[in-house]
């Protein structure tokens, strides 16, 4: 008899039945956990209600930060740098002394100078005076008129040899001012390019440069049709401030907290990238924006109208399709896609996909696994920092 046979009769009849009977129940235990192990917990999310109101849209573009005035400091004289009076990375003001330049040779020269001066003068003086002597005699016939014109031409040189030592000092005392290179608008100085006993040639060897630090331009390019767009919104007096303040923020902003003016717009569309550059002035009393430094821009870009607007954070990405989460009656998240438009107030216009009653999730996103799944959504304002708030 087999080991099996032998283990089946070991048992009677009912025993058997009583067997099966509690592995059927295991089985059916078994099969009632499994299932209340596979359903998903409800994602703790926060969401916030469509806000609707009056706005004026806010298009955004990418800029750069630029100085206003920048200049790279070149000697106008040569020699040997003998001093530098400034601090790398400094702030200087318009005529602050920068380098010195050995001043001794220019210094000769300008005594040299003044010396030829005083000759001439001195020169010019005798020659004055013997022509008004002449004048006396030859007006008696005691000298001829060819010496009273010799004596005549001798004054007039002498004038003349005078205003062109004249001319040789004034250029020998700009050289020896230039002796001393000066800052020549307010600004943050750079880092030294030559140091003291460098050979520096006139008007070739860059010494530093100074950059200006407040007020900053701030160049951006809308494209033509946003910029045809803000043309018809003046001519129909639809642009409430027609100075076109900008709102700004750098790479580490979370929003847009420095504001500038629009004070230049270009005369032509670059018509190889269809855009246009305009030029906004923006103060930077606090020294927190820098030239060079990449910006986002926005740029008032409608007149008064009523939207939807939305936390730009709630917003996902599928390839080109933008959509949202919103919670639904049964308290699931459910898949909207949006249309966008610009900005207002800090949050996205929403121009189609949702209604004014929906509550869409903003914050616990990543919870979210799959359309349909399972929320317990907190309610929070829109536009609040991100943080999941419990019911």
């Amino acid at each position: 008899m087999s080991d099996l046979k032998r283990y089946w009769t070991s048992f009677g009849p009912g025993t058997s039945l009583v067997v099966v009977a509690s592995i059927a129940a295991a089985l059916t235990a078994c099969s009632d956990d499994g299932g209340q192990a596979g359903a998903p917990p409800a994602a703790q999310v926060s969401a916030a209600q469509v806000v609707v109101k009056p706005v004026r849209q806010w298009d955004e573009f990418s800029g750069r930060i630029a100085a206003t005035d920048a200049v790279e400091v070149r000697a106008r004289v040569s020699g040997y740098i003998e001093r530098i009076a400034f601090k790398e990375g400094d702030e200087v003001k318009p005529g602050d002394l920068l380098y010195r330049i050995d001043p001794r040779p220019y210094k000769a020269s300008y005594d040299s100078a003044q010396a030829q001066l005083a000759r001439a003068r001195a020169t010019a003086e005798l020659a004055r005076v013997q022509e008004q002597r002449a004048q006396v005699l030859v007006a008696v016939n005691a000298i001829s008129r060819e010496l009273f014109d010799t004596r005549r031409a001798a004054a007039t040189q002498g004038a003349a040899d005078v205003r062109a030592a004249e001319a040789a000092l004034a250029s020998a005392q700009l050289n020896l001012e230039f002796t001393e290179v000066r800052s020549p608008i307010a600004g943050q100085v750079g880092r030294a390019m030559l140091t003291v006993g460098n050979l520096v040639q006139a008007d070739q060897s860059v010494l530093t440069s100074v950059i200006s630090q407040d007020p900053l331009y701030l160049y951006f390019q809308p494209d033509e049709q946003s910029f045809l767009r803000y043309m018809a919104l003046a001519r129909a007096g639809q642009r409430s401030n027609s100075a076109n303040p900008v709102r700004i923020g750098l790479a580490s902003d979370s929003g847009f907290p420095h504001v500038g003016m629009v004070d230049f717009v270009n005369n032509q569309v670059d018509p190889a990238t269809g855009t246009i550059t305009l030029r906004a002035v923006v103060a930077n009393p606090q020294r927190s924006l820098i030239p060079g430094l990449y910006a986002r821009v926005q740029l008032q870009g409608s007149g008064e109208f009523s939207a939807m607007l939305i936390d730009d954070k709630a917003i996902l990405t599928d390839q080109d399709r933008k959509y949202v989460y919103v919670v639904g009656a049964k308290n699931e998240a459910l898949r909207k896609d949006v249309t966008l438009g610009g900005f207002a107030d800090g949050l996205r216009i929403v121009q189609a996909g949702l209604t004014p009653e929906d509550r869409v999730i903003v914050a616990g996103l990543q919870k979210i696994l799959f359309p349909g799944a399972p929320v317990d959504a907190g309610t929070v304002a829109m536009g609040a920092p991100a943080s999941i708030s419990m019911k």
